[in-house]
């Protein structure tokens, strides 16, 4: 594993890219202006060669120049004078006689230019290309040319002074660049860092710890609250287990230890027990642990599978007014209780059959168990909701208990005891399969009674 491998951390990475940008953006910045300086120091230079051509050419019309001119201002700089035929007239100590420094023949007033790798002059050339005006002028002997040719060897040692100093200044501006970000990014994740270790020492039994949030409203401290909110699901999810492994350890123990003590009475004293009676107890006690383990094997199903995906994706179209009607007969067969369904209309509704019967049914035998003399079931629509209403005439539910009798295994002292086998998981299951189906289910005020409403989208078929 190489250096970068092991050390390739948000922090890392963050300044080895802030310097690769800079470094980018460094060499093109000294690409253009290495660009840009040649070409205003050629500029300049041509600029001064055209005032010399056209100062040689005023003065040829005045007076008459020797044959041997001297230096021009600039450094390496030649002039040559010819007429119209090509012949010399006048030129630089270093012109070669005879030669011509170039074969441009601008018209009158014109200016040309070109570039020579070399030109016929005596004395040590450095191999730099030469810059060459011809300006056309007219005198009293005729037309002339006015030759000026520059050497830009101190335009490429201007550049190439320049291209050092850029060489030395840039990996010092890369140092201070990666130096920063380093110093910079590391200090705005450290506050990340001693989340970790915090959360690293929040342990199962102590999820009710917090993360310190800090005041400022940047991404740091909205990780932090997410963070605190993440922990804060996790402390209720694990509560509610703790509290439903303990209530389902309770709410067994309750039947078994009625069996077994029944049992032990039956073993101890066979000639004065009862079989008939003690087998009809067992089965009582056995029917109670069974819908209770069924109970609780539903909710571990569904709380597994609610909002999972494609969980609405396997919801069929229902008859919910079927639905009704054969789980209020199955539970007037078993009971004996008459339960009115005179205002039950044929809706139709979205959903899973099996769930949304079991929701019925516990409903229904909720109130049959707490009626008095009578149960009623309504079902209409109420725009896009499907209205489920289920009545009793019992005891009714006491307003400061219309959302903790959703819980589970809750039962009210006056209306709800073990003894009339009820597990307190009926109402919390028959809630929890209609929120999964996009409905609610609700206790509202009623003159005498319990009073339940349940509401499902009606379906768009």
């Amino acid at each position: 594993m190489t250096v970068l491998g092991r050390h390739a951390t948000i922090r890392a990475r963050t300044t080895a890219a802030a310097c690769l940008v800079v470094a980018i953006a460094l060499v093109v910045t000294a690409v253009l202006f290495l660009s840009v300086m040649r070409r205003a120091l050629e500029s300049n230079i041509g600029n001064g060669a055209r005032a010399r051509a056209e100062e040689l050419a005023l003065l040829m019309q005045r007076t008459k120049l020797p044959s041997a001119l001297p230096d021009s201002g600039e450094k390496g700089a030649v002039v040559q004078v010819v007429d119209e035929f090509g012949a010399s007239l006048a030129a630089s100590a270093q012109v070669i006689d005879g030669s011509r420094l170039s074969e441009l023949q601008p018209k009158l007033g014109e200016t040309q230019t070109e570039s020579r790798s070399s030109l016929p002059i005596t004395g040590d050339q450095s191999g730099d290309p030469f810059h060459i005006i011809a300006f056309g002028a007219q005198t009293a002997r005729g037309p002339i040319t006015v030759y000026v040719g520059v050497g830009l060897d101190q335009v490429h040692e201007n550049v190439a002074s320049a291209r050092q100093i850029l060489l030395l200044v840039f990996p010092t501006l890369l140092a201070i660049v990666g130096a920063t970000s380093w110093y910079f990014v590391g200090r705005a994740l450290r506050p990340v860092d001693v989340m970790r270790r915090q959360v690293a020492r929040i342990g199962d039994e102590d999820l009710s710890r917090r993360i310190p949030e800090p005041s400022v409203d940047d991404e740091i401290g909205r990780l932090a609250r997410g963070m605190n909110e993440m922990l804060r699901r996790l402390q209720d999810s694990s509560d509610r287990q703790l509290r439903f492994v303990a209530d389902a350890s309770h709410e067994l123990q309750s039947p078994l230890a009625s069996t077994l003590a029944d049992l032990e009475e039956a073993i101890a004293h066979p000639a004065e027990t009862e079989w008939d009676d003690l087998a009809k107890s067992l089965v009582e006690d056995n029917q109670r642990m069974t819908r209770l383990v069924g109970d609780l094997l539903f909710l571990a199903t569904t709380d597994s599978l609610a909002g999972g995906e494609g969980f609405r994706d396997a919801f069929v179209d229902v008859d919910l007014d079927d639905i009704i009607r054969v789980e209020a007969q199955r539970l007037q067969t078993r009971v004996g209780v008459n339960i009115d369904l005179a205002s039950v209309t044929p809706v139709e509704v979205r959903g899973n059959p099996d769930q949304l019967a079991r929701v019925v049914r516990n409903l229904l035998e909720n109130a049959t168990r707490h009626a008095s003399s009578w149960v009623s079931a309504e079902l209409s629509t109420d725009g896009t909701d499907a209205v489920l209403v289920v009545c009793d005439d019992g005891p009714g539910v006491p307003p400061d208990a219309w959302e903790r009798i959703f819980e589970r295994f809750t039962r009210l002292d006056d209306s709800r005891s073990r003894g009339s086998g009820g597990s307190g998981l009926g109402l919390a299951i028959a809630r929890e399969i209609a929120e999964s189906h996009g409905g609610s289910i609700v206790v509202e005020s009623s003159p005498g009674g319990a009073r339940f409403v349940v509401r499902l989208s009606v379906s768009t078929r």
